[in-house]
């Protein structure tokens, strides 16, 4: 794997809803994985001209996920994600999601993504075109 330079972080916040909590009263481990899959996917459409949409796609190949504190209806988390280490064709990104209010780490996490081409639905070299849209300066 190659390790790219330093990264810029995209983050956003949300208030944790009634929809998000379970029976514990609190959120569910399963809506953390949806907000990274939207974290990932908001920081790649705020740097993508919308007609990649039609070349290529991210599909998921693991997820490795630490559940340090709960959040519970009313919180306001921030969700931030940045690009790591990548190879041909994988590229792994990290999380953090926090609680505004105290700073306390909820989750910290870390996903692999494999790029595809839309046309074959086969992975698609991580070229220049993509590593520029995130900054990317260590290209070999």
């Amino acid at each position: 794997m190659r390790n790219g330079s330093e990264k810029k972080f995209f983050e956003y916040t949300i208030e944790v809803t009634a929809a998000h909590i379970d029976g514990l009263n609190h959120v569910n481990n399963v809506v953390y994985v949806q907000w990274m899959q939207d974290a990932a996917a908001r920081h790649w459409n705020s740097v993508s001209p919308a007609a990649a949409e039609d070349e290529v796609s991210w599909m998921v190949r693991s997820h490795e996920i630490e559940y340090l504190n709960q959040s519970y209806l009313g919180d306001v988390l921030r969700v931030k994600t940045w690009t790591g280490e990548y190879s041909a064709v994988t590229w792994n990104r990290h999380y953090e999601i926090v609680r505004a209010s105290d700073g306390k780490k909820i989750v910290s996490a870390r996903s692999v993504w494999i790029l595809l081409d839309k046309t074959t639905g086969r992975p698609r070299t991580i070229d220049h075109n993509i590593l520029a849209r995130f900054d990317e300066e260590e290209l070999k």
